[in-house]
């Protein structure tokens, strides 16, 4: 999907970085979901050319299918990489909170509410 939907600039530039078909399903975690085995969180800008919000909403049912814990925050307007501060300081306490509830099993100091989780909620 990376190389099929990414914007025209990145594609051969991708070709470059990864190399032969092979190496590009070897490297796609979408087609090693079996050997996923922890909590995952994605953020994804719904004007990626990049990386497409198509590859994360595979990825993220995918794993969700497996039963793995998982949240997808899809933030209109974004791009590969947030510029929106509010959208940078939701997808940091987010993180925090996430690490906090499934990885570290601490309290935030902040009041910070969390997303519903898949699998976990």
């Amino acid at each position: 999907m990376l190389r099929a939907e990414t914007h025209k600039f990145e594609s051969r530039y991708i070709d470059n970085l990864v190399g032969s078909d092979k190496a590009y399903y070897e490297r796609s975690p979408i087609n090693f979901v079996d050997k996923f085995s922890c909590p995952i969180i994605l953020f994804q800008g719904l004007e990626d050319k990049v990386v497409t919000p198509d590859q994360a909403r595979k990825i993220y049912h995918a794993l969700k299918e497996k039963g793995l814990p998982v949240v997808l925050v899809e933030y209109e307007g974004e791009q590969h990489g947030f510029r929106k501060a509010e959208n940078i300081k939701f997808t940091l306490e987010q993180q925090m909170v996430f690490f906090a509830r499934l990885i570290g099993n601490f309290k935030v100091a902040d009041q910070i509410t969390p997303m519903k989780i898949d699998n976990f909620d």
